[in-house]
């Protein structure tokens, strides 16, 4: 009998790889919380990047392109909607093939031509064109860079991330929660050429970037920065994070003005992730056991065995139908943001309006959804801020097979949290315009739709 234990997973095509500095001008406005008691930053603490993964056929045809950089959400649908029609023209591509992916970082720029006169304001628009040119541009030298290569993934774990739902006798807080466990599952991708010089890394991993926050007066990728250097440092290559399904984990310390801790967390991370790159095997080897060998004890022998490397190649592009909530109207919502005085208030209705003005007059949301194979390792994206169940059930559901789930991808809208929160009084629940069961309804059509998609392993041990 042979037996094979798919510890990771590799794909075989062609790609390329690239990245440019998107770090803003210091001037631009850049309040991401509403206790903050300022608009603009004072200094940069990290560079803030963007890198680019494209996958070609052997033509230089692109047929993945995957973009991730260093900022914080969408406010406003239409700034993401161009930017992402723009590269769809621009390259020719479906709106399958192309995921621009946030870390989420909450000590970034607005990224919202609505925030056009705050302070630092007018810096946003030309920002957003900036944004475009560089993403067309890390995709033109990523596309020239193109070479056939391989993919290997494996699992990793950091306990970085925590539980973030707290309740306090009746009231629930956004902070560590130190009697639940969190997920600390990490994915690491290695790209290497076929000579074994390593390009590439991906790390997908759940975890909020709020190290940084109201007190905080720097620019930053949070604790993504930190990580990237350990990287950096030891392999030589550019990274490229991609934000987990992380509505519920976060940093046990968090909320704090100092770098430390923020550089802390970032080389945890890193240490994390190039734990799980020591384990990983080259492309096309596996573990087999090969035997039993009597000693002193009687030893299970395993051994390197040659294994093919997938090709699979499919991407998706899908939408759920799920309902929203009864949600006040824009009017409504106007009114009271400029009646509002307090400046907490203030910022959280802005917010809400424009979360409001996405929906308009729809009744039931059509939530996006990307799938992606890469070789024998899928990829999950969609724009909003899911709850770490959604990636715990897809694991669950697909054992054998690498499974990447990422939160803030081509868009954002709001907290997808599961349905039992729905009776509390709590951020995620108020925040989110989807209705009770929106997360499982997801869940559930993810699973349906890999399981019809995708091409995965059954293994038994």
């Amino acid at each position: 009998m042979t037996m094979l234990v798919n510890h990771q997973a590799a794909s075989q095509a062609y790609y390329g790889v690239a990245e440019q500095d998107i770090t803003p001008p210091l001037a631009i406005y850049a309040r991401n919380w509403g206790a903050a008691a300022f608009d603009q930053a004072q200094a940069l603490h990290r560079p803030m990047m963007m890198q680019g993964l494209v996958t070609c056929n052997e033509d230089g045809q692109l047929m993945q392109v995957m973009l991730t950089a260093d900022l914080g959400w969408w406010k406003n649908s239409q700034d993401e909607l161009s930017l992402r029609t723009r590269l769809l023209e621009t390259f020719g591509l479906e709106s399958s093939q192309l995921l621009f992916c946030l870390s989420h970082t909450h000590a970034g720029p607005s990224i919202c031509s609505k925030d056009a006169d705050k302070p630092g304001g007018e810096f946003i628009a030309p920002y957003l064109d900036f944004l475009f040119e560089t993403a067309k541009a890390i995709i033109y030298k990523a596309q020239a860079n193109r070479m056939q290569a391989c993919l290997v993934w494996t699992y990793g774990r950091c306990d970085l991330a925590t539980k973030r739902d707290l309740q306090i006798n009746e009231e629930f807080l956004i902070g560590y929660d130190p009697f639940a466990a969190a997920d600390d599952t990490l994915v690491v991708g290695l790209l290497r050429s076929r000579e074994g010089i390593a390009l590439a890394v991906i790390v997908n991993y759940a975890c909020h970037p709020t190290t940084f926050a109201h007190e905080n007066t720097l620019l930053s990728p949070d604790f993504i920065g930190a990580m990237r250097e350990v990287i950096q440092d030891a392999w030589a290559v550019p990274s490229l994070f991609l934000q987990g399904a992380s509505g519920d984990l976060a940093p046990m310390e968090q909320y704090v003005a100092d770098p430390r801790i923020v550089d802390s967390h970032g080389r945890k991370l890193g240490y994390a992730v190039l734990a799980a790159m020591e384990g990983l095997r080259d492309a096309g080897r596996d573990l087999a056991f090969s035997g039993a060998l009597a000693s002193g004890a009687p030893l299970a022998l395993w051994k390197e065995q040659a294994t093919p490397v997938a090709e699979h190649l499919f991407t998706g592009d899908f939408t759920v139908d799920v309902p929203y909530k009864q949600l006040p109207s824009v009017a409504l919502i106007e009114q009271e943001h400029a009646a509002a005085t307090d400046r907490v208030l203030k910022d959280r209705l802005w917010r809400k309006l424009n979360t409001r003005l996405v929906i308009g007059d729809q009744q039931e949301a059509k939530l996006p959804l990307w799938i992606w194979q890469m070789g024998e390792a899928i990829l999950v994206a969609q724009p909003n801020e899911t709850y770490s169940d959604f990636q715990l059930e897809l694991r669950k559901a697909f054992p054998n097979t690498i499974i990447m789930v990422v939160n803030i991808a081509n868009g954002y809208v709001g907290y997808l949290p599961p349905a039992a929160l729905y009776e509390n009084d709590m951020y995620a629940v108020w925040q989110t315009p989807f209705a009770a069961g929106a997360l499982e309804k997801l869940t559930e059509t993810s699973i349906a739709l890999i399981a019809k998609h995708c091409t995965y392993e059954t293994r038994t041990y």
